[in-house]
């Protein structure tokens, strides 16, 4: 096995099954755009990576007779009269904050390295986020 490349946006097309068969099976696959190269990496072998380079740092606190979720460093807090629903509410701040990051945040200077999270969103269902926000196993 060895890592598959293409030079340009063409070659690579003509060559999609072979890009998403060696990245299905973990092998480099890159392509060359311009000055750019752009890796094709599989879904689930990503979410596995981003999981640990990711670990949740939620912080929850009981407050107030409801609940509170925040991520120290992130611009991302919740509320919930109860533990789930505080959890909830803080999956659908982090949903948002992926679509406002999508649309704007990616090139502001302290936002610009939450990729990752933003990536680690994308490839996850609510139940796995708040798995991750619990530190359920």
């Amino acid at each position: 096995m060895t890592a598959l490349h293409y030079d340009s946006y063409t070659e690579a097309r003509t060559h999609l099954k072979e890009l998403l068969d060696a990245a299905e099976q973990g092998r480099p696959a890159t392509v060359r755009r311009d000055a750019a190269t752009a890796m094709v990496v599989d879904a689930d072998r990503l979410r596995r990576f981003l999981l640990s380079a990711y670990p949740s740092r939620a912080q929850v606190v009981a407050e107030a007779g409801g609940w509170s979720v925040f991520i120290p460093g992130l611009p991302v807090a919740a509320d919930g009269a109860s533990f789930d629903e505080a959890v909830t509410e803080m999956i659908d701040a982090l949903r948002e904050y992926a679509d406002d990051w999508q649309d704007h945040l990616y090139n502001i200077s302290n936002h610009s390295d939450n990729w990752g999270l933003v990536h680690l969103i994308a490839l996850s269902d609510d139940d796995q986020l708040r798995l991750w926000l619990t530190g359920a196993p």
